[in-house]
């Protein structure tokens, strides 16, 4: 590769927040994209039955459209008494409305009368490269709380204890989380193949 050519790179999503914050990360031989810069707006198809082929399936979507590299990210939370769900439908669990407390309420109703109660969250990004794909997973084990506890994050944070803590993800700040979290494992892992290219 010519290290002075700016390779263009896109991120199947269109949160400005999560773009800039892996922007800051990659090399500076690649010119990273979101889908409102490629002007891709419409809903990507997520129909996989596992966050590997959910991730695919984003970033598959969006080189055929647009024939530029692309990566996406499926996450998700896996409680392994629940057999690990929500896992892949971790957003909608407690229906279509994607309501974060109502996720929350459903699955504190459904560990009500089990003793364990570890889980994990877990990120596959999917990288597709002309006719190649790449596979980056990040995982952080913990447990679910009684009880939800902290102000701070999204999702099932308020209820997730990281193993070897006393708190929530919810009871960080962002900067604390984002050392520990899954999405980052899996963005570092992913950064690394990116700076070996």
């Amino acid at each position: 590769m010519n290290k002075s050519s700016n390779y263009s790179l896109c991120f199947a999503s269109s949160n400005a927040n999560k773009i800039e914050e892996i922007r800051k990360m990659i090399p500076t031989k690649f010119s990273l994209l979101g889908l409102n810069d490629i002007e891709l707006y419409e809903e990507i198809p997520e129909t996989g039955l596992t966050f590997q082929q959910n991730a695919f399936q984003k970033a598959d979507y969006v080189f055929e459209k647009r024939n530029i590299n692309c990566f996406a990210d499926d996450s998700g939370l896996c409680v392994y008494a629940l057999n690990n769900d929500p896992g892949i439908f971790s957003a909608r669990y407690a229906g279509q409305q994607r309501n974060s407390l109502d996720n929350i309420n459903l699955l504190l109703s459904n560990l009500s009368d089990i003793k364990d109660r570890k889980a994990f969250f877990i990120t596959v990004i999917a990288l597709r490269m002309g006719n190649e794909t790449f596979y980056f997973e990040g995982k952080l084990e913990g447990e679910i709380t009684q009880f939800p506890i902290g102000e701070n994050g999204f999702g099932y944070d308020s209820i997730f204890k990281p193993n070897g803590l006393n708190h929530t993800l919810a009871q960080m700040s962002t900067e604390e989380k984002n050392q520990i979290s899954h999405r980052y494992l899996a963005t570092k892992k992913l950064i690394l193949f990116l700076k070996s290219r």
